[in-house]
């Protein structure tokens, strides 16, 4: 019967299927649960209660007035300035690997390796390497003759434990940011690097003039990519650390964990959520901004 449909009707139908399943479950895994969380940001519900409470604007009061609360924003710092290094670290590799360089598929696939590993499995991988005692860290650095640093506490000092658990993201992303660039430098001609040669150009006044433009708009990618995952880091300090020493660790997405879970405050946690989303939203923002004005 739908084969004696008029093509055009027969085109609609096709259309509507495909694209009516996307948007149905784009609308219940995405949106509504987006527009339920608004929604319970303004009430003091606790997660079993039938009873969800209108509260008004007090949760967001308390996100912003309680230093506990919004002041662990400042965790995520680290991971932030740590992201920036690593695509740095990135582009200098996939440059490198770019070039005629023997064995580089080798290199290309011992660097990646790090981001297909489990994300709890790195964690505990981590766990034995800044062990204080017994830590491969340590002993390397004992063996290296710097007795100062072979006892540090790499997880338990309040100072720098958040750079050392960044520093694992480093060494997982770093791989998969590479690929990423190396596949935005593969697609340049290299008619352009032959002509630039030809007018007595360096490699550095190559790489500025003619790779980092090319590949501007995937740095800006990889670093859309980096903040969100600075801002919304969990397994390497839940797992590692559990938040501390006294706290020092606890990123903002743990604390939304220990808020609805541990003290079944669910209408404060997805307050918290909320801020968190539009805290992203502006970053990434100021971000485009800043990138697009330096790009024109």
């Amino acid at each position: 019967m739908f084969s004696r449909l008029p093509f055009n009707t027969q085109k609609k139908f096709v259309i509507f299927g495909f694209v009516s399943l996307p948007l149905l479950l784009l609308l219940t895994f995405s949106y509504y649960p987006a527009l339920e969380l608004i929604r319970l940001s303004f009430t003091s519900w606790d997660g079993l209660s039938p009873n969800k409470e209108w509260i008004g604007w007090s949760n967001y009061k308390e996100v912003f007035a309680n230093p506990a609360i919004f002041g662990v924003f400042k965790h995520n710092f680290a991971y932030f300035v740590v992201g920036i290094v690593q695509n740095i670290a990135a582009i200098y590799f996939a440059v490198v690997l770019n070039s005629k360089l023997k064995g580089k598929n080798f290199f290309r696939l011992l660097l990646f390796l790090p981001y297909i590993l489990n994300g709890v499995a790195v964690a505990y991988l981590f766990g034995y390497v800044f062990d204080t005692t017994n830590g491969s860290l340590n002993y390397l650095l004992g063996q290296l003759g710097f007795d100062a640093l072979s006892q540090t506490s790499w997880l338990g000092n309040e100072s720098f434990v958040n750079y050392t658990l960044a520093s694992i993201g480093f060494w997982r992303f770093m791989g998969f940011n590479m690929v990423i660039y190396l596949a935005a430098l593969q697609s340049i001609p290299s008619d352009i690097y032959e002509a630039a040669s030809i007018d007595g150009a360096n490699g550095w006044e190559k790489f500025i003039h003619i790779t980092l433009p090319n590949i501007y708009k995937i740095i800006e990618l990889n670093l859309f990519l980096t903040v969100t995952g600075a801002l919304e880091v969990f397994d390497l300090p839940f797992v590692l650390t559990k938040g501390g020493p006294a706290g020092a660790s606890e990123t903002f997405v743990m604390k939304i964990i220990e808020t609805a879970f541990q003290f079944n405050n669910y209408g404060l946690a997805s307050a918290m959520s909320v801020v968190l989303l539009l805290f992203v939203v502006i970053v990434l923002s100021i971000q485009r901004f800043l990138l697009n004005k330096k790009g024109d």
